[in-house]
């Protein structure tokens, strides 16, 4: 007498796993996607820290006090020392996009009779205030940022930080 073994899974057990996977990704796609908005929200305030920081060695070292008009200025390096601009390249466009964000530098008033900078800023080109927006793009995040040359980063869920020279925009708050 043969005894005949069959091995291997039925149909339907091979659905019921496809169905248990199809479950467990519905679960996880929501989360791994706020987890990418996340990241990118991180990157657009390191972003803004980034210009604050360049805006602010900019005015000490090579724009008298002032600062650059636009994040290309910023990405120049200076022409008598050489070396790197006082921005990372990935940011060196006006305006930058990064992360699913719009990276947007404002320059506020100009500085009439200020000399030229070290890096080929023009005299009187130079900005007296500025103000740095990161709008997200689609997908990007959920939240809109703002900062001007007090350094502070400021957030809104509801639209754009309004472009503010001086002190908080309207409707943001800080972010901690």
């Amino acid at each position: 007498m043969k005894i005949s073994t069959n091995k291997g899974f039925t149909l339907i057990e091979l659905l019921i796993v496809v169905a248990i996977i199809g479950i467990i990704a519905a679960i996880a796609i929501p989360g791994l996607l706020r987890a990418r908005m996340s990241g990118n929200e991180a990157s657009a305030i390191g972003s803004l820290r980034a210009v604050n920081s360049a805006e602010s060695t900019f005015a000490a070292s090579c724009g008298s006090g002032f600062y650059a008009p636009s994040l290309v200025e910023l990405a120049t390096p200076p022409t008598v020392a050489g070396g790197d601009g006082f921005i990372g390249p990935d940011l060196g466009a006006d305006p930058a996009t990064k992360s699913s964000y719009l990276i947007t530098l404002t320059a506020g008033a100009l500085a009439a009779g200020a000399p030229a900078s070290c890096n080929g800023v023009a005299a009187g080109a130079v900005a007296t205030t500025y103000f740095v927006s990161a709008d997200f793009t689609v997908g990007g995040g959920s939240r809109f940022f703002g900062t001007n040359q007090g350094g502070t980063i400021y957030q809104d869920t509801a639209a754009t930080v309004v472009v503010t020279q001086m002190g908080a925009p309207a409707g943001a708050t800080p972010i901690q």
